[in-house]
């Protein structure tokens, strides 16, 4: 997304449910529809919103989200104008999500929450979005698989790539990887100038590719990246220069950080250096500097220790990315399991959903990362307390679907 570009549309001077800003249902409404006209009852944008407030206020299953609808059925039909109160059976929803173009979907979300953040921050004036704060609050996007457990009897489940913007939450596009695909594979046509301009990216270790690096620097983003054993002669060769005891250290720099929290007690400490930038910079095309990551975890109860040494190398050099920023992107990178896949499976139950049919369950999974966007942009620290308190209080979750403001609990 090109945060330089895109104008904040008027406030209209109406109803707030209508203004598109911060209204989730009036931009859904905006996603092409394929259904036929003819015994079409509801309309797309409507079961969509049905479904996101379904989960919202904690319906983890499809035939949970059905029941839930027609059981608040009386203020579902008055807030969204519906003429009637009946509301969609389980197989309606079965076959608008099959229909739905996910590609339109992810872009039509992605623009929604960029707007919606703007106008938060920049209200009438569109050009603060070019001050260094507001750019650099959009600089990091995370891109990472996660595989949706039960969707599937076979042996290999959906695995599903998604771009996560660290700072704000927002996921920028999904794309599930095929069959005959990996991860890798799948990433090199979904790289646009659109979302790589301008931003740093962290990827898995399995990312670390040569071609992968070049495109980042072709399309003016930067990367960080981590050597393990799939590039085995870049890894060794770090660990050498590293381990070497008699290097010219002048132009190294470190810097270290003390995290307790969660039971654990996190020493992390990072080395930086230059100087193999000319040594790579054939084959690791915008290198500028090589890093060594220690990690020493103590578990406060047992007293266990946990010890990790990782290497890895990045495209930003030592002075636009010293020693402190690399531990905080490098640290930053896991919002995308953290906050992202694990409030998908743990809170919103996605593993445990039983629903198989055709791309029905990637559209789910979709609809959770907005549930969570939504959560994120309101401020919600505690999502599960938070879908308890929208599950009693019906209301608020259709403020927040319709207007985007709600009571924070």
């Amino acid at each position: 997304m090109d945060y330089t570009t895109f104008m904040l549309a008027k406030r209209a001077e109406h109803d707030p449910e209508t203004l598109p800003v911060n209204s989730l249902y009036q931009s859904l409404r905006a996603l092409s529809d394929t259904r036929r006209k003819q015994g079409k009852r509801y309309e797309l944008a409507l079961v969509l919103s049905l479904l996101v407030l379904a989960k919202l206020a904690g319906q983890k299953t499809l035939s949970a989200a059905t029941e839930w609808v027609r059981h608040h059925r009386v203020p579902l039909a008055q807030r969204f104008g519906l003429s009637r109160q009946q509301m969609p059976c389980q197989m309606t929803y079965c076959n608008v999500l099959a229909r739905v173009d996910s590609k339109h979907l992810d872009e039509l979300l992605s623009a929604f929450f960029t707007r919606w953040e703007a106008q938060a921050r920049c209200g009438e004036e569109p050009s603060r979005l070019l001050t260094p704060g507001i750019q650099a609050k959009h600089a990091q996007v995370a891109v990472d698989g996660k595989a949706l457990r039960a969707t599937s009897k076979e042996a290999h489940p959906v695995h599903q790539l998604s771009c996560y913007e660290v700072q704000t939450g927002t996921v920028l596009w999904h794309c599930n990887v095929q069959d005959k695909e990996n991860e890798i594979s799948a990433l090199k046509p979904l790289f646009a100038p659109s979302w790589v301009r301008g931003r740093i990216l962290t990827l898995d270790a399995m990312h670390t590719q040569r071609q992968l690096c070049a495109q980042v620097l072709r399309l003016s983003g930067d990367y960080i990246l981590i050597a393990k054993d799939n590039q085995p002669t870049l890894r060794e060769d770090i660990v050498a220069f590293f381990e070497d005891p008699s290097p010219d250290r002048r132009r190294w720099k470190q810097a270290e950080t003390w995290n307790k929290g969660h039971g654990r007690l996190e020493h992390r400490q990072i080395l930086c250096s230059p100087d193999l930038n000319d040594w790579f910079s054939k084959d690791w095309e915008g290198i500028e500097q090589v890093f060594r990551l220690e990690r020493t975890t103590r578990i406060l109860k047992s007293g266990k220790i946990r010890h990790e040494v990782v290497y890895g190398l990045s495209s930003l050099s030592i002075y636009q990315a010293p020693p402190t920023c690399m531990l905080e992107l490098i640290r930053a990178h896991w919002a995308v399991e953290n906050c992202l896949h694990h409030r998908r499976d743990v809170t919103l139950g996605e593993d445990g959903c039983q629903t198989r049919t055709g791309v029905v369950p990637s559209l789910l999974a979709q609809l959770n990362s907005t549930v969570l966007s939504l959560m994120d942009r309101v401020g919600v620290r505690n999502v599960a307390r938070q879908m308890r308190y929208f599950d009693a209080h019906i209301d608020q979750a259709l403020d927040l679907v319709l207007t985007g403001q709600c009571v924070v609990y």
